[in-house]
């Protein structure tokens, strides 16, 4: 096959300042979802070492349902669920599988997914492999949502309804209605998937996140992504016994991919520990949000944040990776976000706040914001 095709649509992208390439860790970390600033944690690590010296394998040696599902595997879906308070909990490799193996199984024929507009490209692509029919409602907006559950039971849809949102928006970060989300999915009789990638570990008592005051619910299942604010890696899907035992039996994407290493099962048990205990961590994260609103928002004409994520729009696309490279030749790891990630027009720098940075930098990235954009 000739590389034209590729090479000409490569040369598309570059042409509109959409091509994407790999950039080296350098610079303040303004960039990453470390938001407690875990990845790094010797806790966390220890308790690694740790399983190590007891013998612990780094590779699984095959999916699950094979000769996979490690003691290690199993300890931790049961804490998990503990700790979530929720009947069951599964361990995959990543959110993306997570969101995969939810979307693409669950829902069944005749069934109506309303999905946030928004929500992660994860979702979409599980959602384009369900058999479920899918629209999307307006972002943020419970009545939208209310209205094409309307309109599907007006042209004689009769199957489940399922409403899917992030409870914490990763390139606007925004929250979502969750309590009003909730009641609809009540009132439909339906279920809600939540995606908490964003928020577990930095919301909610002892970082269970946005969703911890729907714990109970049985039409509710949450996917808590464990390399963000935990600092590690993997994902748990959580919710009632039935649908983790379906996800067992009937997600592809968890049937037939090679089980995560014990060892990092190990990692996200410690991790859980470590997100309890860290209501100081929170709160330290909670002041360099404040900072960002006083040092960058204020002056930029910005509402303040309502989280750890930081939009600055500028809406074209070359000008938005022109400031993000000014930005990383001052030291500042700022990372430019096109489209498709975010909407065509909303090209924007995404400042994540993480416990990597002090006060100072965020007050000197103010400087240089005010500096370059104006």
């Amino acid at each position: 096959m000739t590389a034209e095709p590729f090479a000409r649509q490569l040369a598309a992208l570059e042409s509109r300042g959409r091509l994407r390439r790999l950039i080296p860790r350098s610079g303040r970390d303004f960039a990453s979802n470390d938001y407690l600033g875990l990845s790094g944690d010797p806790i966390i690590a220890g308790a690694v070492a740790d399983a190590i010296g007891r013998g612990v394998p780094v590779g699984s040696g095959g999916s699950r349902l094979l000769r996979g599902n490690a003691p290690e595997h199993e300890g931790l879906e049961a804490k998990a669920a503990d700790f979530f308070r929720t009947q069951a909990a599964l361990f995959v490799a990543n959110g993306y599988v997570g969101n995969l193996a939810l979307f693409a199984t669950l829902p069944q024929r005749g069934d109506l997914i309303v999905a946030d507009e928004l929500i992660h490209a994860s979702a979409h692509d599980g959602i384009r492999m369900s058999k479920a029919a899918a629209v999307f409602a307006r972002h943020n907006d419970v009545q939208s949502f209310a209205d094409l559950i309307a309109a599907f039971r007006a042209e004689g849809g009769k199957g489940r309804i399922w409403i899917a949102a992030e409870t914490l928006y990763s390139m606007d970060g925004d929250i979502a209605s969750l309590t009003d989300l909730a009641r609809l999915a009540a009132k439909h009789h339906g279920m809600l998937i939540l995606d908490e990638a964003h928020g577990t570990g930095v919301f909610g008592p002892g970082g269970r996140g946005l969703s911890a005051g729907l714990d109970g619910l049985h039409n509710v299942i949450t996917l808590h992504t464990c390399g963000k604010a935990m600092g590690v890696e993997g994902a748990l899907i959580c919710g009632q016994r039935i649908h983790i035992d379906y996800l067992i039996n009937r997600a592809r994407a968890f049937i037939f991919s090679t089980a995560p290493s014990p060892l990092m099962a190990v990692a996200v048990s410690a991790a859980l520990d470590r997100i309890e205990e860290a209501g100081d961590l929170r709160d330290r994260l909670t002041t360099l949000r404040q900072d960002a609103a006083e040092s960058i928002c204020g002056p930029l004409g910005l509402p303040a944040p309502r989280s750890q994520i930081v939009p600055v729009i500028l809406g074209e696309d070359s000008r938005t990776m022109a400031v993000a490279a000014d930005l990383q030749e001052a030291g500042f790891d700022v990372r430019g976000i096109r489209p498709p990630t975010v909407p065509p027009g909303t090209s924007r720098l995404r400042i994540s706040l993480t416990l990597n940075v002090s006060r100072a930098d965020i007050a000197a990235l103010g400087r240089e914001l005010q500096r370059i954009v104006k």
